[in-house]
C-alpha cells in the first residue's frame, strides 16, 4: 500500500510561484505514477499533471501548460509541482495520487493541501 504526504500549500498573489510536493513511500514505487489532481469549491475533480517515477515522463492539463512543470526527486521518492503565473483559477485543493504506470485508475490518494491565489 503507498502513502502520500502533500506539502507546500499556502495563500499566494496573483502571478506569484508556489512549489508542491508528494513524498510517497511503500510499494515498488518504480512502478508507479505520481499525479497531481486539483478540486476547487462546487467543481469536480480536475487532472493537472502527472509523472512515471522511472522514467520520468510528464503530462499536462492544457490549462496549465507552460505555467506548471512536474519533476521528481527519485532518491526521495518524491513528486513536485512547481507552480508559476499563478491565478486567482488555480485555488483549489491539490491532491496527490498514484497508480502503476500500467492501472487505468488512482488506487492512492493524499490527503490534499490547499492553495490560495489573491486577485
Amino acid at each position: 500500500q503507498v502513502q502520500l504526504v502533500e506539502s507546500g500549500g499556502g495563500l499566494v498573489q496573483a502571478g506569484d510561484s508556489l512549489r508542491l510536493a508528494c513524498a510517497a513511500s511503500g510499494g515498488t514505487l518504480t512502478r508507479y505514477l505520481l499525479a497531481w489532481f486539483r478540486q476547487a469549491p462546487g467543481k469536480e475533480r480536475e487532472f493537472v499533471a502527472s509523472i512515471t517515477l522511472s522514467r520520468g515522463t510528464t503530462n499536462y492539463a492544457d490549462s496549465v501548460k507552460g505555467r506548471f512543470t512536474i519533476s521528481r526527486d527519485i532518491a526521495k521518492n518524491t513528486a513536485y509541482l512547481q507552480m508559476n503565473s499563478l491565478k486567482p483559477e488555480d485555488t483549489a485543493v491539490y491532491y496527490c495520487a498514484a497508480r502503476t504506470v500500467l492501472s487505468s485508475s488512482y488506487a492512492n490518494w493524499g490527503q490534499g493541501t490547499q492553495v490560495t491565489v489573491s486577485s
